[in-house]
């Protein structure tokens, strides 16, 4: 089974994702932060990482950034996930290391569609 963090400091967020990610047949783990979920990814990587932007302690943009220089930290597929709509910041996060980008507020759909654009999702 395939493995998904989803890092938000929203304890509602991390539960609707992870229901949605259950439902398409993901186990999933949770993270309140950047830092929490880098410490995650230090001992066990997963295959794909749902990561909202703004944050506590790490922001999504900087744990991106610390995970893709880490040992295996190029191996999962990163979805960002915020309310953040400004194509600058779209780019930056992209720049950084995301694959790919999610508007919130988010269905499952959305979030099968894009799991399904970046491999991670078969029909």
């Amino acid at each position: 089974m395939r493995t998904c963090l989803v890092v938000d400091n929203s304890k509602m967020i991390r539960r609707v994702a992870g229901r949605i990610l259950s439902e398409l047949k993901f186990s999933t783990e949770e993270a309140e932060n950047g830092q929490v979920a880098l410490n995650h990814c230090r001992s066990k990587m997963p295959d794909a990482i749902l990561v909202d932007w703004n944050m506590p302690v790490m922001d999504g943009l900087s744990f991106v950034k610390a995970l893709r220089l880490e040992t295996g930290g190029k191996k999962p597929i990163v979805l960002f996930c915020t309310a953040e709509r400004d194509v600058i910041k779209i780019a930056e996060a992209l720049d950084a290391g995301a694959d790919e980008y999610i508007m919130k507020p988010f269905d499952s759909d959305i979030i099968a569609s894009k799991l399904h654009q970046v491999g991670l999702l078969v029909s």
